[in-house]
């Protein structure tokens, strides 16, 4: 039996797991993310991957390859990591440092195309050919599948759909610019605007100000989504222009790809219908031509935080051109 190795690396933690052909992770790993230097991330990433390697070799089988997911530009060939903000990686050989330290064949990919391969393979993509994922969490990522290949453009770079100008001169982003959509459609966004509602609405937030310290400064973003389940008006509100501003870029997406199918993933999309139902009415309003063309399915992600170890794992696996279960798509 041969596996492939997945890697997950987040800014909190790098989480690993053997992965066979069909997506199912055998075994698991973790560490931290060392906050030290990027060198000792590396590190850390050689280290949960021989101990997977080890695990693979008492399991009887071994490993073919290695994927690693990272937040991040990476180029065109799958080797480095141009600019990774939260790891501190400028022109990082990634693959090649993996690789002479464990001795095996290694992909980088961008974590949010990684994501949305898992999905496409194995998730709530699995009956699709083309697909658009749309990651909602501390910002807005995603990755895009076209007639059954991800779309990695000319330079590795391609979905970073985060920062499409939503609105021009508008909210100050981290990349630089203004008014880029994640800060309107992400995870910020949403407990900025619960904590603003809050503050002006006071005798309407109760539930939602409950749940902190009794101020809009103590609201953290999971009290939003509670909130919201016990129906205070004020989370339920900051929900519906998350939702407003998501299905807005996602009928730009929509009109520009046309695909048969958007997945919404992230930690914000664990809110479920509170999420979907605002993001649908407003896609379904905001879509060009709606009365003359098929309506792309707007699905929640079936994967979980698994998406981009698994799709990461599949991806190795097709770049050296393992078998793989074939997709239903």
């Amino acid at each position: 039996m041969s596996w492939t190795i997945g890697v997950d690396i987040g800014g909190t933690k790098i989480a690993a797991g053997l992965v066979d052909e069909s997506g199912v992770v055998v075994r698991r790993a973790r560490r931290e993310t060392p906050a030290l230097s990027s060198a000792a991330v590396v590190a850390a990433i050689v280290e949960v991957t021989r101990e997977l390697v080890t695990l693979a070799d008492g399991l009887g089988g071994s490993v073919s390859c290695v994927g690693l997911g990272a937040a991040g530009f990476v180029d065109e060939t799958r080797r480095m990591v141009r600019f990774a903000s939260n790891l501190d990686w400028r022109e990082e050989p990634l693959a090649a440092h993996v690789e002479s330290a464990v001795g095996l064949p290694v992909v980088v990919e961008n974590d949010a195309n990684a994501a949305a391969w898992g999905e496409f393979r194995f998730g709530a993509g699995r009956d699709a050919e083309s697909m658009v994922a749309v990651t909602v969490g501390t910002g807005v990522g995603g990755g895009i599948v076209l007639d059954g290949r991800l779309v990695r453009g000319s330079y590795g770079m391609a979905a970073e759909i985060g920062h499409m100008t939503q609105v021009p001169e508008g909210r100050p982003c981290g990349c630089g610019r203004r008014g880029c959509w994640e800060q309107y459609a992400s995870g910020n966004a949403l407990l900025r605007e619960a904590r603003e509602l809050a503050a002006e609405r006071r005798a309407e937030a109760g539930v939602l100000l409950s749940l902190g310290d009794g101020t809009p400064e103590g609201v953290v973003g999971r009290h939003v989504t509670e909130a919201a389940r016990q129906d205070d008006p004020v989370a339920l509100e900051a929900f519906a222009l998350l939702g407003s501003a998501l299905g807005a870029g996602i009928a730009d997406l929509v009109a520009l790809l046309d695909p048969e199918l958007v997945v919404l993933g992230g930690g914000v999309s664990e809110a479920g219908d509170l999420l979907l139902g605002p993001t649908r009415r407003a896609f379904e309003h905001a879509l060009v031509a709606r009365a003359h063309r098929p309506l792309a399915s707007l699905v929640l992600a079936t994967m979980g935080n698994d998406a981009g170890l698994i799709g990461v794992a599949d991806l190795a696996r097709d770049h050296h051109g393992l078998p793989a279960v074939p997709s239903s798509g």
